[in-house]
């Protein structure tokens, strides 16, 4: 990779420094550097099985939709799940860490660092991740970069917006939903939730409700996660949601409107009710003020009338409540942590080193 080609001492003569913000998700991995570059893509990474595999792909390691796209030749790795690196035993960990580890320099890679710049890096993790899993996303993330710190995601979020101060932010995510409040200061772990019942688990009632209706459809987990990307929502009124599954080999009409929408509806208690605990045990003066600033963030935000059913759901359990949808979900960690970036002083970067 450019960004190690020489000795940190070089490039540091050389002066030059690609600020990175990443947004280092179960799903999907985005990011955001200095330099203009913006990209984002699945989390996936995969390996050819065989020596027929690596002739046919002529690569080492695929990612993103290519790595989705062959996955019959490749082993297809997920490295992370709730937003942290997947646990495991033996080869199972060896395995995992070796493909974050890919993954990471792949989105470095595509930040397009110039020959001789420093890379330093801030990577969104989950709000209440433990100790150990972010070091190990520390200790995996020090091989593609020169220096790097992790923040909450939430965190990143409002600090992309300039929102510091009396506002709730929801982060959705695939593996997690992670919940923050700012007051101010840097969010303390009373401040953060983390939520399981995110993309994933709506991937996976969407899944159960469609085996229940139509036993008879033929699906992967895959085909679910696109059917839900493309017509996610919980609006009151919408259009019939048809597709096409096979049944016996034979492409057969279904319609799934409801199950899909009960799916997505699915994960909007357990938010509010984290929002309501985050209300709860903060400073009686000042609830109110941030039951009127939600901010809704993440990929999982794309659900249509998302914002509208959480205010819903806050006005039924918390007697009222504002929702405000972020102009880019996509990017807004990885913008979040961009700034963060820019902000930190030069010695801050140096002593992380």
């Amino acid at each position: 990779m450019p960004a190690k080609s020489q000795s940190s001492d070089d490039r540091k003569t050389d002066g030059g420094v690609l600020y990175v913000g990443i947004d280092l998700g179960t799903s999907r991995t985005s990011i955001a550097a200095s330099n203009g570059v913006r990209a984002t893509f699945p989390s996936f990474v995969g390996y050819p099985k065989d020596v027929i595999s690596r002739k046919l792909l002529k690569v080492d390691k695929l990612f993103g939709e290519e790595a989705i796209s062959k996955r019959l030749s490749v082993d297809l790795y997920r490295p992370l799940e709730h937003g942290v690196l997947k646990c495991g035993q033996g080869n199972d960990k060896d395995a995992n860490q070796r493909a974050a580890q890919d993954l990471l320099t792949e989105a470095v890679r595509r930040a397009n660092p110039s020959p001789g710049e420093l890379v330093y890096a801030v990577i969104g993790a989950p709000a209440q991740a433990s100790i150990k899993s972010k070091n190990t996303i520390l200790e995996v993330a020090r091989e593609s970069v020169d220096s790097v710190m992790l923040c909450s995601e939430p965190f990143a979020v409002a600090y992309g917006q300039d929102l510091l101060a009396d506002v709730l932010v929801i982060d959705i995510g695939a593996g997690t939903v992670d919940l923050c409040r700012m007051h101010g200061t840097m969010p303390e772990e009373s401040d953060q939730l983390t939520l399981e019942t995110a993309g994933d688990f709506v991937d996976s009632e969407f899944e159960r409700l469609i085996q229940a209706s139509h036993p008879e459809a033929q699906f992967t987990i895959n085909m679910v996660r696109g059917i839900k990307e493309k017509h996610s929502t919980v609006a009151e009124t919408i259009a019939p949601i048809e597709v096409q599954l096979p049944v016996q080999g034979k492409p057969t009409a279904f319609d799934l409107t409801r199950e899909l929408k009960e799916a997505c509806q699915a994960i909007v208690p357990p938010i509010v009710e984290g929002l309501g605990r985050l209300i709860a045990t903060f400073d009686p003066e000042f609830q109110e003020r941030l039951k009127g600033r939600v901010l809704l963030a993440g990929g999982g935000s794309q659900i249509k009338a998302l914002d509208i059913a959480i205010e819903a759901e806050m006005r039924r359990t918390l007697g009222g409540g504002r929702v405000t949808r972020i102009e880019e979900p996509m990017y807004g960690g990885a913008n979040g942590a961009l700034k963060i970036a820019h902000d930190m002083p030069e010695e801050y970067w140096e002593n992380l080193k």
